[in-house]
């Protein structure tokens, strides 16, 4: 029931003890939690559904680089298991977490997993830090390709900062119990940007197709003031992984401050 703007002026008070500037923004976070309020493009709903966005990549860079999507559904009873391989996953269109892995059907809790889905599907992603894009998807599960890069462990992802079509910044990140990040330049150099959290002790690697990535991300951030796009890589061939118009919900200003401002200056506000 509160308004969006004090709404946002709270919470970022209560999680940072900072003011968030919404009036005049400069720093990053500032400046995401201004394009919340005041650019709302249609399209960015198409783009944080992760069903419909995939049409959307296609049409962009071409199928080649998006993950293959079984079908959709709007209540999990309606999923025909049977159509399916032995691995799979299965996720939410409209949420940001709650990815099911699928390794053996024969294996798979069913009832465990009904109640899982029927949680997400009610929830509006919206309400809890006024992500517009979110706000209108129709809700539905997408059961999509099981990808493995043979590590046993979660993919890696590389996460691009980019702004009005031009990558800037990159990081990693392990989604473990300790996240730990890594931040590089577009020469694959590693930069001081963080969100408080330790690097990743393993070195990583500059990734093959880390060029290809660049311009992919270019093409598919072109016209829009600030999105992240994500990649991750399967043996040689790069496929696209998501859009993010708000960084760690534009709630986490990086530890030096240097870095909120000079990012922060890369995003250009359109007009109201």
């Amino acid at each position: 029931l509160i308004p969006s703007k004090p709404y946002l002026k709270a919470f970022y008070w209560l999680k940072n003890g900072e003011t968030l500037n919404l009036n005049n923004p400069k720093t990053f976070n500032e400046k995401l939690n201004w394009l919340k309020l005041y650019n709302r493009n249609p399209k960015y709903s198409i783009m944080a559904d992760k069903y419909l966005v995939k049409e959307y990549v296609k049409g962009i860079i071409g199928e080649n680089f998006v993950v293959p999507c079984y079908g959709a559904w709007e209540r999990f009873e309606d999923i025909d298991f049977d159509r399916l391989p032995e691995q799979f996953v299965l996720k939410a269109n409209h949420d940001s977490s709650g990815a099911t892995i699928c390794l053996d059907k024969k294996d798979f809790n069913y009832s465990e997993k009904s109640i899982l889905f029927k949680k997400l599907l009610k929830r509006n992603y919206f309400y809890n830090l006024k992500e517009w894009p979110y706000k209108n998807i129709k809700r539905r599960i997408l059961a999509e390709e099981f990808l493995s890069d043979g590590t046993g462990t979660e993919l890696r992802d590389y996460k691009f900062y980019c702004f009005n079509g031009k990558p800037e910044y990159m990081y990693c990140t392990n989604k473990g119990v300790h996240i730990r990040e890594n931040f590089y330049d577009m020469n694959f150099e590693p930069v001081n940007i963080s969100h408080g959290y330790d690097r990743i002790e393993t070195p990583i690697k500059k990734a093959s197709g880390f060029e290809i990535m660049k311009e992919l991300a270019a093409k598919l951030s072109k016209d829009i003031p600030f999105v992240r796009v994500d990649f991750f890589q399967i043996g040689e061939k790069v496929y696209f992984g998501e859009f993010t118009f708000y960084d760690w919900g534009g709630m986490k200003p990086f530890t030096n401050k240097d870095w909120e401002y000079k990012l922060g200056d890369l995003i250009t506000l359109p007009s109201k």
